[in-house]
């Protein structure tokens, strides 16, 4: 067992615990904004509202208080775990996929030749800063218009999406908007929302009256979150469909998914506020989704080949090895009718997981996920239809162990 295998399957730990963290966060999330659009606030009392709920066999009966009740109730709990657990596992993601394998998946030398250093600390950095400048916008006297601010952030999520594919490979500029996104997601609950409630609850137990900003405060970063969920879901997925991140319109499919998390969003909010239904959202979206299937296909069309392009140190190794040529043989023998620029294989519309494997660099820059999928385990090529045999598979592993030379 070598360290590569060690480190995916850490990558596997880490993507398992993100998926179980994110359903409890997501779905809490919707459940509150839910609960909210729907109270009864038709009630007297110093309630701002009351709900009725049932489920599993029992009955709720839940209130809402507007700024806070009269007394500091004895068992209050939290929903922060959540959110924080969500963020910390993908930040583990994050750092095993495109940080550790950075020459792999985050660096792309045909957009920008970067250092694995550079390309992590720009990474980093992003996330950091993109909170900062949301933070701040949201503080200014934009916060006091939240329409306003929300088409405001609109364009600025565009223009980072162009910015990431400028610095990275498509497929890390989409995951990158995503990261950045759930960043201010996470922090807005961190350092925004839990610290407030935290002031209200302190004013509860000493006796004084809450100051009701603070629950405003909380309700913008609260409806930013609401909006901002279902692109993020999507922007975290599209690694895994190359017609989304590997398009020379990419940026733009991605700033297209924000409005479309807005138009789904619309109609649920909507019909939990008891306002009926917004049926021109579902066509909205249609619309919206049809615009990126275009935009998805458009370089397919006219595209001119490209020449192979220049390797990074990190990969030429796995080209300079003395084993390449009869490695590059069996991709192209068994992989190559799939994992071309132009797919040959019925069915397929292009490359799965937008590998392509129909030149040396190509094959050189895959090398780690030639070894996973042909080599240390059967997964490629599918059903073994290209009867890939076990010496071919013995040639892989020792092609790329010895490439690595025990290294990730």
């Amino acid at each position: 067992m070598d360290a590569t295998i060690l480190l995916h399957w850490a990558e596997f730990a880490a993507r398992w615990l993100h998926v179980i963290t994110a359903i409890a966060w997501i779905g809490s999330s919707f459940y509150f904004i839910a609960l909210d659009l729907g109270l009864n606030r038709n009630i007297q009392g110093p309630a701002d509202g009351e709900e009725w709920q049932v489920h599993g066999g029992g009955f709720y009966h839940i209130q809402k208080y507007m700024v806070a009740p009269a007394a500091m109730p004895e068992h209050l709990t939290w929903f922060k775990w959540e959110s924080y657990a969500t963020w910390l596992s993908g930040v583990a993601l994050l750092a095993l996929l495109y940080w550790v394998g950075a020459e792999m998946y985050l660096i792309d030398w045909r957009v920008m030749e970067l250092s694995q250093a550079q390309a992590v600390a720009i990474s980093a950095a992003s996330l950091v800063v993109g909170w900062v400048a949301y933070d701040l916008l949201c503080k200014s006297k934009l916060g006091e218009n939240p329409t306003l601010l929300m088409v405001l952030l609109f364009v600025i999520l565009v223009v980072l999406a162009w910015g990431y594919t400028q610095v990275f490979s498509g497929r890390a500029a989409l995951l990158h908007l995503g990261a950045l996104t759930a960043t201010i997601m996470t922090a807005n609950v961190a350092m925004i929302i839990i610290p407030n409630q935290k002031i209200v609850v302190a004013d509860l137990k000493a006796g004084r009256t809450p100051d009701p900003k603070y629950g405003k405060i909380a309700k913008l970063r609260s409806t930013h979150n609401n909006y901002l969920t279902l692109p993020v879901v999507f922007l975290m997925l599209s690694n895994h469909y190359p017609l989304a991140f590997a398009s020379e319109w990419n940026w733009l499919i991605a700033g297209l998914v924000f409005l479309m998390g807005v138009t789904i969003r619309h109609f649920f909010n909507t019909m939990h506020a008891r306002g009926g239904y917004r049926w021109w959202t579902w066509g909205a979206t249609a619309a919206i989704f049809a615009v990126i299937i275009w935009l998805s296909v458009l370089p397919l069309a006219g595209e001119e080949a490209e020449g192979e392009a220049r390797l990074s140190p990190g990969l030429e190794r796995f080209a300079a090895h003395g084993d390449f040529p009869a490695v590059a043989d069996l991709v192209y023998g068994n992989c190559a009718s799939c994992h071309a620029s132009e797919v040959m294989m019925p069915g397929l519309a292009a490359a799965p997981g937008g590998v392509v494997l129909d030149r040396d660099d190509l094959i050189a820059g895959q090398a780690q996920a030639i070894y996973l999928q042909a080599g240390a385990s059967h997964a490629m090529p599918p059903g073994n239809f290209a009867f890939l045999t076990e010496e071919d598979r013995a040639l892989i592993r020792r092609w790329y162990r010895e490439a690595v030379g025990g290294a990730l």
